[in-house]
């Protein structure tokens, strides 16, 4: 079993150096056999196909009736999803275990089953509303009929049995009958409905209102309805009229209401009768609608693969041209070369599935088009190829930096992010994704988790280079270990101390040597140790800055080569290199020599630490030809000849440029001159026909291949672009030379801060907690603790990883991959179904 730290063969190594070798082809398939190879081709997933009818509608397409019945399948699979999830049952997901693509007569059989089954929930969901809808007018009118009885007395009902009876008798004897009108009505319109009510009857209507406590839920929506009842008394027949039109305005339902209490209970009595058996009714309905569910839940995902593959299919049919005869489908794709022998296969299995006499085959092209960028990734890999694409895919064949990222970028964020103690939180982390990574592959979370967990071992060696560079600044949670034993000896006593409390230690004689690996743990109770740090932090930043540079410069000359541009390495690369070498790279010898020179054992006064001249001061005089004045008894220069170099140094600097600014331009317009012009080959020519017929496979040689020059949109530019391209490739190369030496001091500059706010931290939070005594310290502390952990996880940990992080990534993208990198080539997104059914839905 290979492991995600094994990268395997050599082959596979250069493919991730560079990407792979692509073939396009020409496929020549039967239209009884294009649907089976296509299916075998996406089960491989190793073709990208390229549109054949760019200038077809897509409504005009061969298999565009196929490509709409599949629509609708999966419009119906959408609904019956959403009514599992609406009924809170969970939708499985298939996550290997795919089912084949279905036979094209299959999808007869799949429609009848899908049609089945979404006319039947469609009727159970129906039933459910009316019965919903049945059991909220009948709990509504409970409630009216209860309600009335706080309205009413006996006596109230008996007055007015009797004012209506003497209505009827006498109209002209009494001021006209009494009558009201009880309903129910949202809770929100009562106000907005009783003023109506008072402006249309001018005050002369009596309402009363009571809210519905018991719980009502809308049958459509499943939303919590909040509503009360209401009774409006009122005189005359045309007010009745006036009320019911207003009541039907603000949608209330008006439900019948016996005057007499005896009535009103036996109402009561009635509705509840039908209440219990609506209930049965509804709970057997729930049961079945329930079974319903399982059942279709068990075969959803089945389902959802089978119509996902089947319009996959048809759509990449729609790439095909089709013959005149409609005898003949006809396709290109792009593949790998290594993995043509797959496409054969693909190509015999459809042919055999159905029985074809006769055989498919494919044609491979020599072609000027521009191929896509295909790497062979793993799990490993992938988290850093995704930040170099995020920048821009690679061009073909070019250098890919992914390969180094994933050493440099963990090495530069840990340079930043330095401490043993943070750095082992994040190591922990990383490694619990790698480690439960089964079972979190498996977890549905959001955008953020899948970003986290795709850069699983990203975090994990950022933490394990975090660790290492803490080990080297002594640095954990701002306190430092005495692993070695400090180097430095004290040699005054306590009496020399009391009288002269300003004494320091003299490293002449106060050390036993240089310590092991690391900063010595004297260093932590220094006055001077910030000033030390910034010192020797912004030396390192810089040094790591030009070497990461100068590695960069160096992976051009791979392009160079391997696209048969060598006149380029010494146009280009020559200059470019002596520039960044002579300036900043001799700026960094410098640094290291200082540190050998100048010892503080030594007897001479010339070598002694006080005499040891400022690296940055020196590189100015450099610059502006000037001297410095030296202290008495010091040297101004570090050895005896070095204004000298340092001129020559300069002057051939100063060379660079005007030979990076006509040297490319010159060579290509002695090369068009003396060169002849190659055609320009606008037909793909056929380089091998592959037939394959049943388990046979014969491979005929039509013409020889050729590689490509490479990169040559140059060869098209009037000389005029050429000149105004390397005007600004010039001035962006010696300017961002000088600005990205100084863009590596946010390496120390982030170090140093990280640092800083980490012994903040300590001291103003956890250190008070060490200094209290007692019981209520040991609680005390345990709170504090608490609070410094949170503090140290949320700013030290995520807001300073995240920062470092950014700050590592800007490095990588504009410092490093300027040098060499075009990402001007577009990404290998084959034919598969594995890909097209664990993409994750993030909607």
């Amino acid at each position: 079993m290979s492991k995600w730290w094994s990268f395997g063969s050599k082959q596979e190594t250069d493919s991730i150096f560079r990407s792979e070798v692509m073939s396009l082809v020409q496929m020549f398939l039967q239209p009884e056999a294009a649907y089976d190879t296509l299916a075998e081709l996406g089960e491989v997933g190793c073709a990208q196909f390229r549109d054949m009818n760019k200038g077809v509608n897509a409504q005009q397409r061969k298999f565009i009736g196929e490509v709409r019945r599949c629509d609708e399948l999966e419009r119906k699979i959408r609904y019956v999803t959403a009514e599992l999830e609406k009924d809170g049952h969970k939708v499985l997901d298939l996550m290997d275990d795919f089912p084949p693509a279905p036979k094209p007569r299959d999808i007869i059989e799949l429609e009848t089953h899908l049609e089945k089954t979404e006319t039947e929930i469609m009727e159970l969901a129906a039933n459910n509303i009316n019965l919903g809808t049945s059991y909220l007018e009948l709990t509504e009118m409970i409630q009216v009929l209860e309600r009335t009885d706080q309205f009413f007395s006996n006596q109230e009902s008996h007055n007015f049995d009797l004012n209506k009876r003497g209505t009827h008798r006498d109209p002209e004897q009494t001021n006209g009958h009494l009558g009201f009108v009880a309903g129910v009505i949202n809770r929100e319109r009562e106000y907005a409905f009783e003023r109506m009510l008072w402006r249309i009857s001018r005050g002369n209507v009596f309402v009363r209102r009571a809210e519905v406590d018991v719980p009502l839920t809308d049958p459509r929506t499943g939303s919590v309805l909040h509503k009360s009842v209401f009774v409006v008394f009122f005189q005359g027949d045309q007010l009745q009229a006036r009320i019911r039109k207003v009541c039907t305005g603000f949608h209330a339902h008006m439900y019948p209401c016996p005057s007499s209490h005896s009535e009103r209970m036996d109402m009561v009595k009635s509705v509840r009768t039908r209440l219990d058996d609506l209930k049965a009714i509804i709970s057997q309905t729930e049961d079945h609608r329930n079974c319903v569910l399982n059942a279709v839940g068990k075969q959803l995902p089945k389902w959802t693969a089978m119509v996902k593959k089947m319009k996959a299919i048809y759509h990449t049919l729609n790439l095909f041209n089709v013959d005149l005869g409609s005898k003949c489908l006809i396709g290109e794709a792009w593949v790998p070369k290594r993995e043509l022998e797959l496409v054969e296969t693909a190509l015999a299995a459809g042919s055999a599935t159905v029985g074809s006499t006769i055989p498919s085959f494919i044609n491979v092209l020599d072609t000027k088009k521009e191929p896509p960028t295909y790497y062979r990734l793993n799990k490993f890999t992938r988290g850093f190829q995704n930040l170099i694409d995020a920048y821009g895919i690679s061009s073909y064949r070019e250098v890919n930096p992914g390969l180094y990222t994933c050493i440099t970028f963990p090495f530069l964020f840990a340079v930043m992010f330095g401490d043993m103690g943070h750095g082992t939180i994040l190591f922990l982390l990383g490694l619990w994704m790698v480690l439960d990574e089964r079972r979190l592959t498996k977890k549905r979370g959001g955008e953020i988790w899948n970003i986290f967990f795709a850069g699983r071992y990203i975090i994990l060696l950022m933490g394990l280079f975090a660790m290492y560079t803490g080990f080297h600044y002594n640095d954990i949670f701002s306190k430092s270990i005495n692993l070695f034993g400090s180097h430095w000896v004290n040699v005054y006593n306590r009496t020399t101390v009391l009288t002269n409390p300003t004494l320091q230690l003299n490293p002449s004689v106060a050390t036993r040597g240089v310590y092991p690996m690391g900063l010595d743990p004297v260093w932590q109770s220094a006055s001077n140790k910030i000033i030390f740090l910034n010192t020797y932090k912004m030396k390192l930043s810089i040094i790591f800055g030009v070497l990461h540079m100068t590695f960069g410069v160096c992976l051009s000359v791979e392009n160079f080569v391997f696209f048969k541009k060598y006149a380029y390495i010494f146009l280009q690369f020559v200059p470019q290199v002596l520039f960044l070498l002579l300036m900043f790279g001799y700026m960094c010898f410098m640094m290291f020599y200082k540190w050998i020179k100048y010892s503080p054992t030594t007897t001479v006064l010339a070598d002694s630490p006080g005499c040891a001249p400022s690296v940055l001061i020196m590189f100015i005089d450099m610059v502006l030809f000037k001297t410095e004045t030296a202290s008495p008894g010091c040297d101004v220069n570090m050895f005896p000849i070095q204004r000298e170099i340092e001129m020559i140094f300069f002057v051939v600097a100063i060379l660079c440029i005007p030979w990076i600014l006509i040297g490319k331009p010159l060579y290509i317009k002695w090369h068009r001159r003396n060169m002849p012009a190659q055609p320009v080959v606008e037909v793909d020519e056929v380089v091998e026909k592959i037939e394959v017929t049943g388990k046979e496979v014969i491979i005929t040689e039509v013409a020889e291949a050729h590689e490509s020059g490479g990169h040559s949109e140059e060869d098209d530019e009037p000389m005029s672009e050429i000149w105004i391209h390397q005007a600004i490739h010039t001035i962006e190369y010696i300017l961002s030379t000088i600005s990205h030496t100084a863009s590596y001091l946010r390496l120390w500059a982030l170090s140093l801060a990280h640092a800083q706010l980490s012994e903040v931290l300590w001291t103003m939070v956890l250190s008070m907690g060490l200094q209290m005594e007692g019981y209520t310290g040991a609680i005390g502390l345990f709170f504090i603790f608490a609070v410094w952990e949170f503090f140290t996880i949320a700013i030290m940990v995520m807001m300073e990883g995240l920062s470092a992080f950014l700050h590592t990534l800007r490095l990588h993208w504009v410092e490093f991959m300027s040098k060499f990198y075009a990402g001007a080539g577009y990404a290998f997104q084959p034919f598969s179904f594995k890909e097209l059914l664990t993409v994750v839905d993030e909607d």
